[in-house]
């Protein structure tokens, strides 16, 4: 789907930010893991954290397909900036998607601005991608209400999550939880509690990452936090499974968009060096070894950015995007983590020193292969959408 003028227009001001404050000035805030203070005020200022949120709260309310060319414009510049606005759209998404009406006017406005970030809380210890596993759990009774008021109905949290990126800086968590140990299968006993910093609820340090660097991941001890009823995103509880899913289409086409980015950005630094390096009397794209990787790795590019189109196109026009968006997922990440090694061949000794940004883009591109479900669940959602499509 083509994107309209407006939507265009905001494409432009994304690459206008990266390329005139960005670029050039990651390795300040990524050699030395520092948050990226100045790069977030500006974005939101921006209304970078309002893409996905209804004009009438304030928010730019742009396509699919628009908010995955955004990211892929921000990942470019640095992958970590692409990683600050992705939870938290996607509980931007959820919130107008499925939230009450108390819920959006509560905290779509503020989320729009920035006032308030957000954050998914999905991942556990010991389940990884395996969210039946989950263990944190809800349980139902009295919740005991703020000042002089009287208790209420609610709910008290106890668990843990892990590697919740922007968790230091949210003050909004979309927490996937059991509030039905009892249902059979587990996830009909889901779900998804907007909560919000308190008594019972600590964040780790941030964990030591190899690359998405600046923005922090940490994990999340919940101890006894009591939340009211009208916590439980849509106002009835256990069907957060069907709301986080959908959630996950925006969030892997998010992921897929990030991988395209530092991708391109890879493939642009590849393209450059090739031109300017001379071995043997001419430019080393000449010579036939490399000038093969360079256009396997622009197809593959190229490949990858239609299936994140097609994908975003689905969910723009409301349909179920789960099998196209993970293939999306599956194919940007393992493809930019090919263009990133092969830039380093490219520039030869030079790709592993930190002189050039290729190292920085090799580092990035994992994450994208093990995040929003690791690629092996991936081909497993594919598989079991394939076969319920065609179904004999």
């Amino acid at each position: 789907m083509a994107l309209t003028k407006d939507e265009e227009e905001m494409v432009a001001l994304v690459r206008d930010f990266i390329d005139r404050r960005v670029v050039g000035h990651v390795r300040e805030f990524d050699e030395p893991d520092v948050y990226p203070e100045e790069f977030i005020e500006e974005m939101k200022g921006l209304g970078f954290f309002g893409l996905l949120a209804p004009a009438e709260y304030g928010g730019v309310d742009v396509s699919m397909a628009c908010f995955a060319r955004v990211c892929e414009e921000l990942a470019r510049g640095w992958m970590s900036l692409a990683g600050a606005i992705g939870g938290h759209s996607v509980i931007t998404y959820l919130i107008k998607t499925f939230g009450t009406p108390e819920q959006k006017d509560k905290y779509l406005a503020k989320m729009a601005e920035g006032a308030i970030r957000a954050t998914m809380a999905l991942t556990e210890p010991g389940g990884g991608s395996d969210l039946q596993a989950m263990r944190t759990y809800a349980a139902p009774g009295r919740h005991e209400a703020s000042g002089a008021g009287p208790s209420t109905d609610g709910y008290t949290i106890s668990g843990s999550k892990t590697w919740i990126s922007n968790a230091a800086h949210s003050g909004l968590f979309g927490l996937l939880c059991l509030t039905d140990r009892e249902a059979k299968p587990a996830h009909k006993g889901m779900s998804v509690i907007l909560v919000e910093p308190g008594d019972g609820f600590t964040i780790s340090k941030k964990l030591p990452k190899l690359g998405y660097r600046g923005v922090e991941a940490c994990e999340l001890v919940f101890d006894g936090l009591q939340v009211p009823a009208d916590a439980v995103l849509g106002g009835e509880p256990n069907k957060g499974w069907g709301h986080m899913m959908r959630g996950l289409e925006v969030g892997r086409i998010q992921v897929a968009s990030r991988a395209l980015g530092v991708g391109q950005a890879a493939l642009e630094a590849a393209t450059k060096y090739a031109q300017e390096r001379e071995s043997f009397g001419k430019p080393i794209w000449k010579h036939q070894s490399v000038g093969n990787m360079l256009a396997d790795m622009a197809t593959k590019q190229q490949a990858a950015r239609l299936l994140t189109v097609d994908a975003a196109d689905k969910l723009d026009r409301g349909e179920r995007a789960d099998m196209e968006a993970g293939m999306a997922k599956l194919f940007a990440s393992e493809t930019a983590m090919q263009i990133a090694l092969d830039a380093i061949r490219v520039h030869g000794g030079y790709g592993y020193s930190k002189e050039y940004d290729v190292e920085r883009y090799f580092r990035d591109a994992p994450l994208m292969i093990v995040g929003e479900g690791t690629n092996e669940i991936q081909r497993n959602v594919i598989a079991a959408q394939l076969i319920a499509r065609n179904k004999i």
